[in-house]
């Protein structure tokens, strides 16, 4: 079958063959304490870590001989680039549930009625936000990364937007709406730590001279950057532990981690503190704390917000609410004219009201590997959407995902040991000494990855990619479902916060779905659908649905969770959940 000629990139449609899955069991030494910290200065450990991981085995398959490798899966569809959709009136009303509900979370619309009633200020917003976000006197503190005095600047706008609510022109439903934007994105006049601890002396760590496009977008939409969001030193794994800069708070269960390595976003969305974020994912670090913390996120099409320079990574919104998640993408994809790769994708259309293929694809074996009540939770949704939302349900199948995902993972710490090495210009052997003793060993496996390795990955990447595209023609519409990830949260252990911990095994088990997206450039939302009983702490820890589509297919994907969040609020028993610590902003902003 030809590849479909709306699509700049499109993969060849092959169907590969039927390889099943057998769940790969990995066995990689924990370490935590002083064991960690002498591992990471022996390289034997890094070299262990390497052959064990099965990276060096993907060259030697035989199915990838003659296979032309795919570096950046950019698959671009094209058709006209704007004006970005407009708003539909579902999205700019509050839904779901009454101001005094256990579950409603403020949206971007409630804040816009705020300040058209004049009952607050923007102005009065942010100022209140800062004084819970900043010094480290509050709960909510541990979300954001130091400013380094750049809170002036979220004063600045919050007063320029101020004066727009009292002369009458406000720029729209975003204007005064404050966002946090995560710590290794470029925002005008902060610092990017990367989850590091901060160095002055380094250029790498200078105040930031432009914006990146997305966070500009939001901007100039009005919506006020209220500071830098913490997360995972590197974005190296999905526990969103951190030692140096401090972990932040799951306040839906204390006792697990946030989620990583967009940590700091997921926290401070649950929390109330922020309606939406600006994150990045290269293996989940969107869709993982989006599910361990019980909010929206999306990982769009590779290159659809901007270009950026790995093969895996992409930058995304996470929102307490569909509608926001909407919001946030629509303006955030907006074309950059500067940008040759990013400017050239057609808008992303919502698909029929009526008419339209509804598709949901289920590999059995692969989706049963997650823990019972995920599981049950997820064919639970699952259900409902067959029965009363119309879709199908077929069983699909995906070749050699086992070893797709050790490739993946070859992939992101091969990108990162290259872009860290570079953080030292003056000596770049000097650049592990920035990071933490996981990330010595992280990073030094990733340097050992050969060019034939990385090569024959990207082979893989073609394979995998071509039968995506197999799957998306044969079953039009085709929404590909899993459990966000198969694990029930991730509790926190003594000393962590500390010292720091290495756990291999699972970090892989928690990537065991997310990976697909990042690999083969699809977009991917995550959305709650229940919750369950934790193992430690106070809190029921949520469970989230996860959907892949067809490249450019963003549109599609928010329309369903929507549906998914419909779910939640009105089919799920127990309904939504937000945390004990929910910070109720406008009434603090009034004095309340």
């Amino acid at each position: 079958m030809a590849p479909p000629d709306n699509f700049a990139n499109y993969p060849d449609v092959v169907q590969g063959p039927d390889t099943g899955y057998d769940q790969r069991v990995d066995h990689n030494p924990v370490l935590r304490g002083l064991p960690l910290a002498v591992g990471a200065e022996i390289g034997i450990i890094s070299r262990f870590f390497l052959n064990n991981s099965g990276i060096t085995k993907i060259k030697d398959m035989p199915e990838l001989d003659h296979v032309t490798p795919t570096f950046h899966p950019t698959v671009t569809p094209l058709g006209p680039t704007g004006p970005m959709l407009a708003f539909e009136p579902e999205l700019l009303t509050p839904k779901h549930a009454s101001s005094s509900s256990k579950s409603r979370y403020y949206s971007a619309s409630d804040y816009h009625a705020m300040y058209k009633s004049g009952a607050l200020t923007p102005l009065q917003v942010i100022e209140t936000l800062l004084g819970l976000t900043t010094g480290g006197g509050s709960k909510y503190s541990d979300a954001w990364a130091d400013a380094h005095g750049a809170e002036k600047l979220a004063v600045e706008a919050a007063r320029a937007s101020t004066e727009r609510w009292a002369a009458g022109t406000p720029l729209g439903v975003l204007d005064g709406v404050p966002v946090g934007v995560k710590d290794d994105t470029d925002v005008k006049g902060y610092v990017n730590h990367y989850g590091m601890k901060y160095n002055g002396a380094l250029p790498a760590f200078a105040a930031r001279e432009e914006t990146a496009w997305p966070v500009r977008k939001l901007q100039e939409a009005g919506a006020i950057v209220l500071g830098k969001n913490k997360m995972h030193e590197l974005g190296s794994d999905t526990s969103g532990l951190n030692v140096v800069q401090g972990t932040p708070t799951n306040h839906l269960n204390n006792a697990y981690y946030p989620g990583g390595s967009s940590n700091g976003a997921g926290s401070s969305i649950s929390a109330g503190i922020v309606p939406i974020c600006v994150g990045t994912d290269a293996g989940g670090s969107i869709r993982i704390p989006a599910n361990f913390n019980g909010i929206y996120g999306l990982k769009p099409s590779h290159h659809r917000t901007m270009a950026m320079e790995g093969t895996v990574c992409v930058t995304g919104p996470l929102a307490a609410t569909a509608a926001d998640l909407t919001i946030a993408y629509r303006v955030m994809a907006q074309p950059d004219a500067s940008c040759p790769t990013q400017a050239r994708f057609a808008l992303s259309l919502p698909p029929p009201s009526a008419g339209g293929s509804r598709v949901m694809g289920v590999f059995r074996d692969w989706y049963n590997r997650a823990d019972p009540p995920v599981r049950d939770l997820c064919d639970k949704a699952l259900d409902y959407f067959a029965s009363e939302r119309g879709y199908q349900i077929v069983d699909i199948s995906i070749p050699f995902l086992p070893e797709a995902q050790v490739a993946h993972a070859g992939l992101c710490i091969a990108e990162m040991a290259e872009k860290a090495r570079r953080r030292t210009p003056d000596n770049a052997a000097d650049h592990l000494s920035l990071v933490g003793s996981a990330n010595k060993i992280l990073l030094s496996v990733g340097a050992q990855v050969s060019a034939g390795d990385y090569l024959k990955i990207n082979a893989l990447r073609t394979v995998l990619m071509r039968h995506l595209a197999h799957l998306f023609q044969q079953h039009p519409g085709l929404l590909i479902m899993t459990p966000a990830t198969p694990i029930v949260g991730w509790p926190r252990a003594a000393g962590d916060d500390a010292h720091g911990m290495s756990d291999a095994n699972v970090t892989l088990r928690n990537m065991s779905y997310v990976f697909l997206a990042n690999m083969a450039g699809n977009p991917s939302v995550s959305a709650p659908v229940g919750y369950v009983d934790p193992e430690q702490g106070e809190g029921k820890l949520p469970v989230s649905l996860l959907a892949t589509g067809e490249w450019g297919s963003e549109e599609q994907l928010l329309a369903w969770a929507r549906e998914a969040e419909e779910y939640l609020h009105e089919t799920y028993p127990e309904g939504r959940r937000r945390p004990e610590a929910w910070a109720d902003v406008f009434a603090l902003a009034r004095g309340g």
